[in-house]
């Protein structure tokens, strides 16, 4: 029988439910049986029955992956990188809080634990996204089939559920431009389905700084239905002074087969982070002082964020002889008040909107796609069309965040608009295998609409309604050679573009409406790489690429709380990713990832009244990142393992002239243990990070107008855990 999920178009829509996994055959059976038998032994077993898996331990050099692709294929035969993180084993000896947890061996990605859950990650993907101050942009961020990211470009990692992941995919360059509106790559995570025997699960975890995680969680299948339902709190004071938090979340699933041709799934999840504490960022002195102080503003304002998230999403994948259709929609509410450090005085600024972000949220969105294969020529042609649709409305407020002399609280209304943004996108992708080569192509042509209707006319203050439409088509072309059963190489080319966030169109400068003249910026990439496996157990990814990008989207004014910004000239980002995997014995693993990226303007350009000269590093961007894992199994259900993470310095603004965040090298230490007794299986976790204490930056700010770059990262810190299941 056919796996039911084995073949799911993503790359050109990314809303898509179900699993893709590699059956339990060694590399050294697959190279004696062959290319035919390799693709056959891993086989994808998306939603299959039989239940066969891959033990968690075991490292799969070879895992099958949808991001980029039109069907499910063997990471190892695309032109691009892409890498598979199984978050079946990374959850045994993980906190389960932030997918930097899961991702930080990621070549290309920089992923960042700022200490400050009301800004979430830091995620750039080769030197995209770093600018970014809060949430997440340049990146495509993607749940379940339903986007993490706005229309506009602009995410959040934090609705991604990690307790109930089973994998998490990372793709970086030229094919990432089949998305749509980001450059730098995607990031997708797909859930667990329910099969198998009912299963309950309870898991408590304590540790630094006042840290404790409680979850419970059911999954199975019954009666044909698939269901996974899980709920958590996480609570933590956080490493640095005013950074307490507590996070929320709630998840369920489940997937039903009407008929053998076709599977209904339905996600629902939710977050609520309720007056989470922000520590802001710290000046250079502050921070030699005492890593876990903040500046005073911090708490004279009570700068501090509230969040409620409610999303739910169906897919529906029907098989019509060799070709399937998919139908997939989403909905979902966001609800945030923020409470921000900006002084009084710049509000009384006719058009200044206050300290105080107010705003609801209601977005929704809708895709369909037709996948064909065929027979052409000599060889299989794979072709995918579709159409995405995306919308998200604000109902936005500002206030001002004091009344009197009393700072902190909400005040007077400076701020009152509707803002829209609609994505439309059309989209062909195909993939043709013709003997050892393997031809891919795409194209996507986007409309991204904003429009503001200001409802805030009083005084002075004249009416910012207005609209703005981006357009752009974005092709992407692949090729890889077999050279040999065990060695490919390849090469693609993709052009992408970014439209302004709606953050970024807010101020035309800091003291007027929108900046509406802002235009998108664009880029080409280029990609070589070779992907090869050595002896019988390692694996070795090796890829160059080339971006050039027009228009780069940069700060053009800060003051009184508010940043402008402008299009700078061309720049250039240059690097090498190297990345290996091997199973030294049956119980020794091991993993490492080199980044060499140089990011850095290509044309000189005025920001805040000073010269950028052509050559200045983009700020947010380290030159070297690395990472080494080493992993023992002395017994079968008990694991250690060590983590290395380097970061080279990283510039904090344009200029190039304050002090940069100073490299950094960071040793981690866990031990996870299993037992299973009947129908019990108990787990434990103990772990320590920066296991020699050293003091760090472990992100920044970039362009911070006050000088606050620096984002302390945590001293030693400690974390213990357990958990059990029961199956039915």
């Amino acid at each position: 029988m056919k796996p039911k999920h084995c073949a799911v178009p993503v790359a050109p829509a990314p809303r898509t439910a179900g699993r893709a996994q590699p059956r339990t055959k060694t590399l050294a059976q697959l190279i004696r049986l062959g290319v035919p038998g390799a693709l056959a032994g891993f086989a994808c077993l998306a939603g299959a029955q039989d239940g066969a898996t891959a033990s968690p331990s075991a490292v799969v050099l070879n895992p099958v992956v949808v991001t980029g692709s039109p069907v499910a294929t063997e990471s190892f035969d695309l032109p691009y990188s892409v890498d598979s993180v199984d978050m079946r084993a990374n959850q045994a000896g993980n906190l389960g809080v932030n997918a930097s947890e899961a991702l930080a061996g990621v070549p290309g990605l920089v992923i960042q634990n700022r200490q400050n859950y009301a800004q979430d990650l830091q995620i750039s993907v080769r030197g995209f996204g770093a600018r970014a101050a809060f949430g997440v942009r340049g990146v495509k961020l993607i749940a379940d089939g339903i986007p993490a990211t706005n229309p506009d470009g602009q995410g959040q990692a934090a609705t991604f559920n990690l307790d109930t992941a089973e994998r998490i995919e990372v793709m970086r360059g030229p094919f990432s431009t089949v998305y749509g509106n980001h450059a730098g790559g995607v990031i997708q995570l797909f859930s667990r389905n329910g099969e198998g025997a009912p299963r309950l699960r309870a898991n408590a975890l304590f540790g630094a700084w006042g840290t404790s995680k409680f979850g419970v969680g059911l999954e199975g299948e019954q009666s044909g239905v698939g269901f996974v339902v899980d709920a958590s709190r996480f609570d933590t004071d956080g490493y640095r002074d005013h950074s307490k938090t507590r996070r929320d979340q709630g998840f369920a699933k489940l997937t039903f087969r009407p008929d053998e041709d076709s599977t209904l799934t339905l996600v629902a999840n939710g977050l609520r982070q309720p007056d989470t504490l922000d520590p802001l960022g710290v000046r250079w002195e502050t921070y030699q002082r005492d890593p876990r102080a903040v500046e005073d503003v911090a708490k004279q304002f009570n700068t501090r964020k509230s969040i409620h998230h409610l999303q739910g999403g169906a897919t529906y994948e029907r098989r019509l002889g060799e070709d399937r259709l998919q139908v997939s929609a989403y909905s979902g509410r966001r609800s945030v008040t923020q409470y921000q450090s900006i002084p009084t005085g710049p509000q009384g600024n006719a058009r200044h909107a206050g300290g105080v972000v107010d705003f609801d949220r209601d977005f929704y969105g809708l895709g369909a796609r037709w996948i064909a294969q065929r027979s052409f020529g000599d060889g299989e042609l794979t072709v995918t069309v579709g159409l995405d649709y995306d919308r998200s409305e604000d109902d936005r407020r500002g206030y001002e965040n004091f009344v009197g002399t009393t700072l902190g609280v909400k005040g007077n209304l400076r701020r009152n608009e509707i803002d829209t943004i609609t994505s439309t996108d059309p989209y062909l992708q195909a993939l043709w295998k013709q003997g050892p080569w393997q031809w891919s192509a795409g194209i996507r042509h986007s409309r991204v609409a904003f429009k503001v209707d200001d409802r805030y006319i009083v005084a002075t203050n004249g009416d910012d309604s207005g609209s703005a439409r981006y357009t752009e088509t974005t092709p992407a072309l692949g090729v890889v050679y077999a050279i040999s059963p065990v060695l490919n190489a390849y090469a693609s080319y993709g052009e992408g573009f970014e439209t302004p966030t709606l953050n970024e169109l807010s101020y035309a400068t800091p003291s007027t409406g929108f900046n509406f003249g802002l235009k998108p910026s664009t880029s080409k990439q280029a990609e070589l790489g070779l992907k090869a496996f050595v002896g019988d157990t390692t694996r070795v990814n090796a890829a160059v690429f080339r971006i050039e990008t027009k228009d780069e989207i940069v700060v053009a004014e800060s003051s009184g709380g508010r940043t402008s910004y402008q299009n700078a000239g061309r720049t250039l980002r240059e690097g090498i990713e190297l990345a290996a995997e091997s199973e030294f014995s049956a119980s020794l693993t091991g993993r490492a990832s080199l980044t060499w990226l140089k990011a850095e303007y290509d044309e000189a350009f005025v920001s805040r009244g000073a010269t950028v000269p052509a050559g200045n590093r983009i700020p947010g961007v380290p030159q070297f990142a690395a990472y080494a894992e080493l992993a023992w199994k002395p017994i079968a259900d008990l694991t250690v393992a060590g983590e290395a993470l380097y970061r080279s310095k990283v510039y904090v603004n344009d200029l190039n002239d304050d002090r940069p965040a100073p490299g950094y090298t960071l040793f981690n230490l866990r031990l996870s243990a299993e037992q299973k007794h009947g129908p019990w299986t108990l787990a434990q976790l103990l772990r320590v990070d920066n296991l020699f204490d050293r003091k760090h930056i472990g992100s920044v700010i970039v362009g911070d107008g006050n000088g606050r770059y620096y984002e302390p990262g945590p001293e030693r810190s400690w974390f213990a855990g357990a958990s059990a299941s029961y199956r039915f």
